[in-house]
């Protein structure tokens, strides 16, 4: 057993890599008052401001430090995620740049519908645009720092863990890529 030091002003995260190498069996869609959008024309600010309100709270923040020419060129297919008053409040980013692949990037929704049942109808339309024809892996990894629910519906959706590593990087609140009060459950150290 091994203890390592996380450098002050850093953190430490386990990120477990998962897959799935077959389409899952059909079933019907959940309902919800949520509805999905292809959002091919964003802009780097927008993206940069739901890509915050939706990963702030888990400290995603590596879309936030690219200047706007590496963003863009950075982002794969996207899907806004639309309440009913037409406010975008969650995304999903696929990368289907790998043949026969899809990397699912990033998945979530804001803070705020957390718990509230939309993480099954997201997982169900997030699979439907994975599994298109000629895809024989959908791919996804997460980690410690993200919602405590994120790695149990992976494997509740039938993803299979098959590696995992340790991550530290500078804390993006110290940085200043994310306000220093997002995220209390995660202490700032240094």
């Amino acid at each position: 057993m091994a203890l390592i030091d996380v450098p002050p002003g850093h953190l430490g995260t386990v990120v477990t890599y998962l897959e799935m190498r077959e389409r899952p069996k059909p079933r019907p869609l959940p309902s919800s008052k949520l509805r999905m959008k292809a959002w091919p024309d964003v802009t780097p600010a927008q993206y940069r401001t739901l890509f915050e309100r939706v990963g702030g709270r888990w400290l995603w923040f590596s879309r936030l430090r690219m200047d706007d020419s590496t963003l863009r060129a950075s982002i794969c297919e996207l899907h806004a995620v639309i309440d009913r008053a037409g406010v975008e409040v969650g995304m999903v980013e696929l990368d289907f740049s790998a043949p026969g692949q899809c990397l699912i990037r990033f998945l979530g929704l804001v803070p705020e519908l957390a718990g509230k049942g939309h993480g099954e109808w997201l997982f169900a339309q997030t699979l439907t645009l994975a599994w298109r024809k000629g895809i024989e892996r959908v791919h996804v990894n997460t980690c410690s720092l993200d919602h405590p629910a994120a790695l149990p519906s992976y494997i509740k959706a039938g993803f299979k863990a098959y590696k995992r590593a340790f991550e530290t990087f500078p804390d993006p609140r110290l940085l200043g890529l994310l306000p220093r009060d997002v995220a209390p459950q995660i202490p700032i150290v240094g």
